[in-house]
């Protein structure tokens, strides 16, 4: 495990923006990724807005995911084992990089069909707990046709980064300006915030 906490961390350190291509198992991405399609069939994941509660978006346009809140205390078998992972994780990113993270939270996150996310940062203007943000892809076969792809803004560059299953990506939610491009099929992910609070 380590070895794939230290991929994330080490292309972080040298891109700004960590990567690791088989963060968990192909058997835990197919059953959260059946948790996420089930959420929908049920009608329990709803269109999520931008900012929190003292200071939303009014219009809420800039985004077109659904989300469903990971519960912390989860002893669905799936969702246990992810977020026993990201513990682990944050054991070794405090114990490494003295980063001081106390808290996290994530939410399954499905773009249905020709939905994308405009050009942003994930820290709220009035609160500064989240730290980093992750993502975990949960998507079979994707193809570069497919779009889907995180954005992330450098400077004068774009950098794409596809969101195939296993996945993840990692980086400053206060710093790192990205976006989600339209995709041609649905596109789903467990998304979240590694918090000091």
């Amino acid at each position: 495990m380590n070895e794939k906490f230290e991929e994330l961390i080490g292309t972080y350190i040298h891109h700004q923006v960590g990567i690791s291509d088989h963060f968990i198992t192909m058997e835990l991405s197919c059953q959260l990724q059946k948790n996420l399609l089930d959420l929908d069939k049920d009608n329990s994941m709803k269109f999520a807005g931008i900012g929190n509660q003292d200071l939303k978006d009014p219009l809420q346009d800039k985004r077109g995911d659904k989300i469903f809140w990971m519960n912390n205390k989860s002893q669905e078998p799936a969702e246990r084992a992810f977020l026993s992972q990201i513990d682990q994780f944050i054991l070794y990113l405090n114990d490494t990089c003295y980063v001081g993270i106390n808290a996290y939270e994530f939410h399954y996150a499905l773009y249905n069909t020709g939905s994308g996310y405009t050009r942003h940062v994930d820290q709220f203007k009035n609160n500064n707990d989240r730290k980093f943000s992750m993502i975990h892809y949960l998507n079979t076969d994707w193809l570069p046709e497919d779009g889907g792809d995180l954005l992330i803004y450098r400077d004068d560059d774009v950098e794409k980064i596809s969101p195939e299953m296993q996945k993840a990506v990692f980086f400053k939610s206060d710093s790192c300006e990205h976006a989600v491009s339209k995709s041609t099929r649905p596109r789903m992910s467990i998304s979240g915030w590694l918090k000091s609070i």
